[in-house]
């Protein structure tokens, strides 16, 4: 008997309305479903007008056993449907290790493609998307969470962190710690749902807005990736230049604010950054 198919069903993170006609059609011929979460998956299924199937808990602390079980379903030629309680199956989850097994033994596994929250918040952060890579939850352990930021001082891509509400502000100081506070970041936040927000701003003033602003709802962090080292040196150069145009400027009787406007809108230089070190050279 060939053996039956394990498909990766995407869920909606928040909005109802981006779960596919091929997901709904997926939960209605698979022999089961393995869920995150039994209970929020039958929310899920009686919100959709879904039919029930047969399910099973699979999470972090039943995998083994809970693999094991699901793939001898499987071998015996079932189908079965992966859900998390939302998002993407396999990512920042314990369904990689399902996949890994049904991999071993030679069970096909198809994804069903729909929302990941990383994806979703890299599209919007404004940030670098061409090179980037997946870091999820940072540890609660000090030590491994600053061993882990320090192995990435020198990373180029742009990099994608998860982060719950309550450890937002430590995390925030430990990326300022590691990429310094001009390194620029945007918090990507309750993705699709009614409050969604994204804020695009650098690890400096983040720390700053959250130290006031008690943070709310799930994090994803899209932080800047490490400058190229001759990327730096332009960027020096470029300073220099626009400070002494700046200071020109101001000698022939222009304002500071005007003479940084019209410097930084000639040269690409940053204004703020520019201002401020015009202000300064002055002091």
């Amino acid at each position: 008997m060939p053996a039956g198919t394990l498909y990766l069903v995407a869920t909606p993170i928040g909005n109802l309305g981006d779960f596919s006609s091929r997901a709904r059609q997926t939960l209605e011929s698979v022999d089961f479903i393995a869920a995150e979460d039994t209970r929020v998956t039958k929310k899920l299924l009686t919100a959709l007008s879904l039919p029930f199937k047969p399910m099973v808990s699979y999470f972090e602390h039943n995998r083994r056993q809970r693999g094991e079980e699901i793939l001898s379903r499987l071998l015996d030629g079932q189908s079965c449907a992966l859900v998390t309680d939302a998002g993407t199956p396999a990512i920042s989850d314990p369904g990689e290790d399902l996949v890994a097994l049904c991999a071993q033994h030679a069970v096909p596994v198809i994804p069903v493609p729909g929302c990941c929250a990383a994806v979703c918040a890299l599209a919007a952060s404004g940030l670098p998307t061409g090179r980037w890579c997946f870091e999820g939850f940072l540890s609660v352990n000090k030590k491994v969470r600053r061993t882990h930021l320090a192995g990435l001082q020198d990373e180029k891509r742009t990099m994608i962190f998860y982060e719950a509400p309550h450890k937002l502000c430590q995390t925030l100081c430990d990326l300022q710690d590691a990429f310094g506070g001009t390194r620029r970041i945007a918090l990507s936040r309750e993705l699709t749902k009614l409050h969604e927000q994204t804020l695009r701003m650098t690890l400096a003033q983040a720390v700053a807005y959250f130290s006031e602003t008690p943070p709310r709802g799930e994090f994803v962090l899209i932080v800047e990736g490490a400058p190229d080292p001759s990327d730096e040196a332009q960027d020096d150069d470029r300073m220099a230049q626009a400070l002494e145009q700046v200071k020109t400027r101001v000698a022939a009787g222009e304002t500071r604010k005007d003479a940084v406007k019209m410097v930084s809108a000639a040269l690409g230089v940053k204004k703020n950054a520019l201002y401020q070190a015009a202000l300064a050279l002055e002091e």
